[in-house]
């Protein structure tokens, strides 16, 4: 199945190479664009009935993502669930609360106590997201049946996301990165794209480094 879902991600321009800075600032030679997979609905939906079938037997009640992209996902995999097992499962989404973390508001937090909840994401490289959203379920009354991403870039486990009932990806990719002291495509002048990743800010702060 991993083989399969890579390829849906090579197809869709979900996979780049170049020079990108990643989130932790570590620098790399490729790059999971994570939101190029959102405008291709046949093959998003295709990903996200994986997801649900990894979980049509646990009793899923509600489907959340963490905004922004995540949101749709939960959409998707709801709609499975509910296809597959003739019930409806609810679609809701966490939102960012300002501070770092996440928070269930606008009435799903309602729809989530006392609920069957999983938590579902589109990339994962530390499991911060999914954690503070499978914290937010618990706060908010619900039982974490579990989580899953698409892509594992991090070699996350289930320790790392809070320890929910279960965590799984469709497919783990390993992708190498370094330090910038260490990056051989900074000594090279190779530019650093500022269109995905965290190349501009890394560049304006080269720029400007007391901002």
């Amino acid at each position: 199945m991993a083989e399969e879902v890579l390829a849906t991600l090579q197809k869709v321009g979900a996979f780049r190479s170049g020079h990108f800075v990643l989130t932790s600032g570590r620098h790399s030679d490729s790059y999971v664009n994570k939101d190029a997979m959102y405008a291709y609905t046949h093959d998003l939906s295709a990903l996200c009935k994986r997801m649900a079938d990894l979980y049509r037997d646990k009793k899923v009640d509600v489907v959340i993502g963490p905004a922004v992209g995540a949101a749709i996902l939960a959409q998707w995999v709801a709609f499975h669930l509910t296809e597959m097992n003739g019930r409806s499962v609810y679609s809701v989404y966490a939102d960012k609360d300002g501070n770092g973390g996440f928070v269930i508001k606008r009435g799903y937090d309602q729809l989530v106590k006392g609920k069957n909840t999983l938590i579902v994401e589109d990339l994962t490289t530390t499991g911060g997201s999914i954690k503070k959203v499978v914290d937010a379920v618990r706060v908010a009354g619900g039982t974490v049946v579990g989580a899953i991403t698409i892509c594992n870039r991090g070699d996350v486990t289930k320790e790392m996301v809070g320890n929910p009932a279960e965590f799984s990806e469709l497919a783990k990719v390993h992708l190498e990165s370094w330090d910038e002291d260490e990056c051989d495509l900074c000594k090279r002048g190779i530019p650093v794209n500022t269109d995905v990743g965290h190349g501009k800010a890394f560049l304006e702060n080269k720029i400007s480094p007391d901002r």
